[in-house]
C-alpha cells in the first residue's frame, strides 16, 4: 500500500496572524530598512525559521501585512457607472497613500530599486492584481459605452494611477483631497469618457 508523502507542515492560522500583525505593527513605527525578519520572530513569539519557510523575505512578510491592511480600503465599490467607480478607488487611494500606508509604499518600492525581489513582491501581491480588477472595469467601460472602444486599457491605468505614484515618490505637490477630486476628474476626460 503506497504512503502520501506530505509536503512541508501546513501553515498555522494563529502563527500567521501573528507574524502579519507584528510585521504590521513594526513597519508602521520603523522602517524597512531597520524592520528585520528577527525582529518580526521576537515580537510575534514565532520562530525565525517559521518566518522563512513561509516568506522569502522582510518585504515578502510586509507585503503580505500590507495587502491584508491597505486592500479592503482601497477596494472598488460597486456603482452602476464605471467613471463612478474608478474615480471613488482613486480617492480611496489617495487617501490611503497620503499617509502612513503610502510612506511605507514608499519605502517598498525604493528598496525595490536595489532590490528586484522586493519590486517583484509588491508587483505580483498590489499591483498586478489591482491592474487587473481596474483593467476589467476599463472593458466594462467600454462594453457599456462609457469609454470609446479604441481605448487601450493598459494605457489607461497608467494615466489614472501614474500621476499617484508620481507624487508619492517625488513628493513635488501633496496627495490631498483637491488632487483626489480633479486627478479623475481631468484623466476620464482625457481617456474621452462619454
Amino acid at each position: 500500500m503506497a504512503r502520501t508523502k506530505k509536503v512541508g507542515r501546513p501553515r498555522s492560522t494563529a502563527c500567521r496572524a501573528a507574524i502579519l500583525e507584528t510585521a504590521w505593527k513594526l513597519i508602521r513605527n520603523t522602517t524597512l530598512k531597520e524592520l528585520s525578519i528577527e525582529g518580526i520572530a521576537r515580537e510575534s513569539g514565532v520562530g525565525k525559521s517559521t518566518i522563512y519557510r513561509w516568506w522569502p523575505s522582510k518585504v515578502a512578510v510586509v507585503m503580505d501585512a500590507f495587502v491584508e491592511n491597505v486592500l479592503p480600503i482601497i477596494e472598488f465599490a460597486e456603482n452602476e457607472s464605471v467613471a463612478v467607480m474608478i474615480s471613488q478607488q482613486i480617492a480611496a487611494l489617495v487617501r490611503a497613500f497620503s499617509g502612513e500606508y503610502g510612506h511605507i509604499v514608499a519605502q517598498i518600492l525604493a528598496e525595490g530599486q536595489a532590490d528586484p525581489e522586493a519590486l517583484a513582491s509588491y508587483r505580483d501581491r498590489l499591483l498586478y492584481p489591482r491592474r487587473e480588477a481596474a483593467k476589467a472595469l476599463i472593458q466594462r467601460g467600454i462594453e457599456n459605452g462609457e469609454f470609446v472602444p479604441t481605448l487601450d486599457p493598459e494605457l489607461a491605468l497608467d494615466i489614472l494611477y501614474g500621476p499617484i505614484y508620481f507624487r508619492l515618490l517625488v513628493g513635488h505637490l501633496p496627495l490631498d483631497a483637491e488632487f483626489a477630486e480633479g486627478l479623475p476628474k481631468r484623466a476620464l476626460k482625457a481617456l474621452a469618457v462619454i
